[in-house]
């Protein structure tokens, strides 16, 4: 009898060993993961999935083949079996090790744990090289606990500093020291991963009462997701600096890796994600029907659906959905105002939805290339998009709590400024010329790189400080020495690698100058056709248009032969230059040209010809006015083309705070400017205090060889400036160690009043957009006073980061807090804790204009304001 209890004791274990070998243990999803497995290694081909001399168990295995399943084509042919193998082991370590590691399920770990890759960045193996260090960090701490003490490592490495879109990788990022929203999110996602805490990126595609768009974490502990500003370590989860502007968002997403089955609700699934909206854990919500009709009226199945969102002078498309067999979709957001614009097959129509007040909406496609081009301009279309009201909540904090964060978070701030002190501005040993002085000192972390880079080629120095030129400033930041030794040691003079936001992660100049035999290459370039017939020959397109377009490196392009459209783009641009083609992405159209005969000709992959686009005129009358003499482009106006159906926004320049400059109306549309043939929309957007947007929009043509003239109208707000509140402007703060009046300070008539938050994000927005409106505010004459909340503050305050503020600018601070209690107070504000705070008032104690928190075109709302005055 005992030996057969041992006998059934000894087949449960055996059998639940086996079960517990299994990664995924629902033996049905378990076959549809080996099935998309199977479908991906048909379709890229089986060389990128490579056993060999790796040995992975049965778990370990089950865990590549649902990362293979899943993850974008670029990910797949980039990157090499053993390199996921290897993160797929540290995974499990920390599951192993952590005190957590038990308690997650299944499915958190699968898809907020396991998978490596949260944006747009290159992976990399830095929850290899990292886990140890943090494991120690966070050792006999809460789940809770751990999240908060991550952030404030994350802190210690990383603080924010505005760049381009291009995202870069967790090891970058921690190198350089600075990281956009975007990355820092990134980062601090990776770094909670790396121990085994199932953390998301959540962000909002863009804010509804403001411009510009946000990035933070959630992380899950114990049965609940919390949120927190990445590397911006609050002491409770939940809070951040972006509380109240998200209680006012529209919409809130992230993408879970692969096939997610969990409980929120679902915007869209593809091949490679699923696209969760979050908006119910920060806003007021409401869910609105849609249905879409064709001309005569009937369903239409398989419609796109683009939910758009007024900002930077556009409607953003946030969102896509696609309608069932009855014409049907639905979306739940905010309680403001979006543009849903719905096409399929070149058709299209749009419509406005109130979120909060309407429950169903219809749209009828009704409009395509045949019925534009009829006119040259049709009636301007107006309509009011409200964002949703403030509806802010915040967990309660300790002054205790506040205290000793503030303290930490000057400790970490120290501890990172240590680090920025290896790199070459303090170790400048040598005399070198300002052109290298100032490429050494852009490639912050990665100076090392740059300057044995320069070192190495001394006998070739104009080349190698051309190519270094050619880079963008994140470029020099991450840029390894075997792709500059590529670039500099292939035979063609086009020396730039980069096309446009693609990752550069392996050579290929050279190997793709000995691709070809001298005749083929001599082909080539004598008519750059032949290349552009040869790529769409050879290079397949993945079926699957919803697939994830993370872009390929060339070489993993030329292995797999197989990509998408925009992969296929930067290849062909790459391949060209290395055969010493001039080709390049335009970057307002994004069209694919090369050079021959000094014209640039546009590319088309399905064209048994390649020629220029005919193009036409396009004139924008505007009367200046006192409140607005130069409408900008993003701020102001946008234009977009529509192309079978769809809008594509052109990308002029945008300028640089520090710099000025950008599109505008004067420098580039008051005198003409060229656009290619076609049909666009205008838009224009006057924001108002409250959020609020009056917008214009205008569909016209461009025609060949054709001027097109339109009048650039910005609908102006009915109402003039209000009193809305007091201020007692004998307020004192300390000034060059002084306790001085603001009176004293300001002299009788108007001024500026902020309270700062020193290296937080929200008050770098709102400094640099000050800047940019520089010139006016000296033409105003009237102070700036920006105080700081302490000494400390006012210690670590530089102001070099922000360009050149008004030259009325004086500094103080508010050292017992009485004026910013004063203004929350009397304004009413929200909190006290949330920075920056503006206000315009007068000597006189009279306010009328406030704003605190995240507010983009600070600058230009303040001269909105200072010029009704």
């Amino acid at each position: 009898m005992k030996n057969i209890f041992l006998m059934i004791t000894m087949v449960l274990w055996s059998a639940t060993g086996l079960a517990n070998d299994h990664f995924i243990t629902d033996a049905a999803f378990r076959q549809t993961v080996e099935n998309t497995f199977q479908a991906k290694l048909n379709l890229i081909g089986k060389q990128f999935y490579e056993l060999k001399g790796l040995t992975p168990t049965t778990e370990e295995r089950e865990a590549l083949q649902f990362l293979y399943a899943y993850m974008p084509l670029a990910d797949a042919t980039d990157y090499t079996t053993a390199f996921y193998l290897g993160n797929v082991r540290m995974s499990f370590k920390a599951r192993q090790e952590m005190p957590w590691g038990q308690k997650t399920p299944e499915l958190l770990f699968r898809h907020f744990v396991l998978p490596m890759r949260v944006n747009n960045e290159n992976l990399d193996s830095a929850r290899i090289v990292l886990y140890e260090e943090l494991k120690q960090r966070v050792k006999g701490m809460s789940m809770k606990d751990a999240i908060l003490e991550i952030n404030h490592w994350c802190h210690e490495h990383v603080t924010y500093h505005p760049s381009d879109a291009r995202t870069l990788s967790p090891l970058a990022c921690m190198k350089n020291a600075l990281g956009r929203c975007g990355e820092e999110s990134t980062f601090t996602v990776a770094m909670l991963r790396t121990v085994g805490i199932p953390a998301q990126q959540v962000y909002t595609p863009r804010w509804a009462h403001t411009d510009d768009n946000h990035a933070w974490v959630e992380a899950w502990a114990d049965g609940t997701w919390y949120f927190l500003g990445a590397c911006e370590p609050e002491a409770v989860l939940n809070l951040g600096w972006f509380n109240a502007p998200a209680s006012r968002a529209m919409l809130m997403h992230t993408r879970a890796f692969g096939d997610y089955r969990g409980p929120e609700e679902v915007v869209l699934k593809t091949s490679n994600f699923t696209e969760i909206n979050l908006i119910d854990n920060y806003a007021k919500t409401a869910l609105v029907n849609f249905t879409v009709l064709d001309q005569a009226g009937k369903p239409v199945e398989g419609a796109r659906v683009d939910f758009k969102i007024y900002n930077y002078a556009e409607f953003y498309t946030a969102v896509s959905k696609y309608t069932d067999k009855q014409g049907k979709t639905f979306l739940t957001s905010g309680l403001g105002d979006l543009l849903v614009w719905a096409s399929k097959d070149g058709h299209y129509g749009y419509a406005k939805a109130s979120f909060g007040k309407d429950r169903e909406v219809t749209i009828q496609i009704n409009r395509s290339h045949a019925t534009d081009v009829k006119e040259n301009a049709f009636p301007i279309d107006m309509l009011t998009i409200v964002p949703p009201p403030e509806n802010v909540k915040l967990p309660e904090v300790t002054d205790e709590q506040n205290a000793r964060n503030k303290a930490r978070f000057a400790e970490e701030d120290s501890i990172r400024k240590a680090y920025e002190h290896t790199f070459w501005p303090y170790q400048k040993d040598r005399e070198v010329s300002e052109e290298v002085n100032k490429l050494l000192t852009t490639a912050r972390g990665n100076w090392r790189t740059i300057l044995a880079f320069l070192q190495k080629h001394e006998d070739r120095q104009q080349r190698a400080i051309e190519l270094l030129k050619s880079l963008s400033d994140k470029d020099l930041r991450d840029i390894k020495m075997e792709i500059l030794e590529d670039n500099m040691n292939a035979p063609s003079n086009q020396l730039c690698p980069r096309v446009e936001a693609e990752m550069i992660i392996a050579p290929f100049k050279q190997y793709f100058a000995k691709a070809f035999s001298k005749t083929e290459e001599k082909k080539f370039q004598a008519n750059p056709a032949e290349l552009v017939r040869w790529t769409r020959d050879h290079i397949r397109l993945n079926p699957d248009n919803k697939a994830l377009r993370i872009p390929q490196t060339p070489i993993g392009v030329w292995r797999s032969r197989m990509t998408d459209s925009r992969s296929r783009d930067i290849f062909f641009v790459d391949l060209a230059r290395s055969l010493n083609i001039e080709a390049r992405e335009d970057v307002i159209t994004g069209k694919v040209q090369y050079k021959q005969g000094g014209k640039w000709i546009d590319v088309d992959f399905e064209a048994t010809e390649q020629l220029s686009a005919p193009q036409g005129t396009l004139v924008l009358n505007y009367e200046p006015t006192k409140l607005l003499d130069n409408p900008k482009y993003y701020s102001h106006f946008s234009i977009s083309e529509i192309n079978n159906g769809r809008t594509y926004l052109l990308n002029f320049e945008e300028g640089q705070v520090d710099m000025g400059g950008g599109t505008s109306w004067a420098n580039t549309f008051k005198n003409g400017a060229k656009l290619d043939e076609g049909t666009y929309m205008l838009t224009t957007g006057t924001r108002l205090a409250n959020g609020s947007v009056l917008v214009n929009n205008q569909i016209f043509n461009i025609r060949r060889e054709q001027t097109t003239t339109l009048d650039l109208k910005m609908r102006a707000a009915d109402h003039e400036v209000a009193i809305i509140g007091n201020f007692d402007s004998e307020s004192k703060f300390v000034k060059d160690g002084k306790e001085v009046s603001l009176l004293s300070q300001t002299g009788r008539g108007y001024f500026v009043l902020g309270i700062l938050g020193v290296g937080q994000e929200p008050t770098n927005h709102a400094l640099n957009d000050i800047a940019k409106v520089k010139k006016e505010f000296d033409e105003w004459g009237r102070p700036f006073v920006l105080l700081f909340e302490s000494e400390a503050d006012a210690r670590k305050f530089n102001l070099k980061e922000f360009g050149e503020l008004p030259k009325n600018t004086l500094f103080g601070i508010d050292r017992d807090g009485s004026i910013k209690k004063q203004i929350v107070s009397q304004m009413k504000l929200s909190n006290d804790r949330l920075l920056p705070i503006f206000i315009i008032g007068d000597t006189f104690n009279r306010v009328v204009f406030s704003s605190q928190g995240y507010t983009i075109g600070l600058g230009e709302q303040l001269r909105k304001v200072i010029n009704k005055l």
